[in-house]
């Protein structure tokens, strides 16, 4: 997406919580605890991803986007699904994107990546440019 900015991966983390899963350390009972809100989510406005599961292995996971800031007001905290976000970002100045990965068998789920999106990041010729095809 073109406003896309300040983007975190979680992918080091994940390994990590996976290796001490692994290892025993720690149960995969505490990490399959996905919420039912976080498993309807996934039904409704998940994207499919080919990786498979890495506690089960039997499915694949679903990657859920939620979307956090001041502009959304009660919107704020709701699942949407990606194609959506690229009409809010030119909508709105700035939001936060987190994308969860969840399996819907198992029930693990974790942060994958945070991005923020909105108008505010454009550049002055993509901002000029929109305003002249509003008027």
């Amino acid at each position: 997406m073109r406003t896309q900015r300040q983007v975190v991966d979680y992918t080091l983390k994940r390994r990590a919580l996976l290796r001490e899963v692994f290892a025993g350390r720690v149960g995969a009972l505490e990490v399959c605890d996905a919420s039912p809100y976080l498993i309807r989510a996934s039904k409704f406005f998940g994207e499919a991803t080919e990786t498979q599961c890495p506690v089960c292995r039997r499915e694949p996971v679903w990657h859920v986007h939620y979307i956090y800031g001041d502009e959304l007001r009660a919107s704020a905290g709701q699942a949407r699904p990606r194609a959506e976000l690229a009409m809010l970002a030119m909508e709105y100045r700035a939001f936060d994107v987190y994308v969860v990965e969840v399996c819907r068998g198992c029930g693990w789920n974790h942060l994958v990546e945070k991005f923020t999106l909105g108008r505010d990041g454009l550049s002055h010729d993509d901002a000029n440019r929109r305003r002249r095809t509003a008027d």
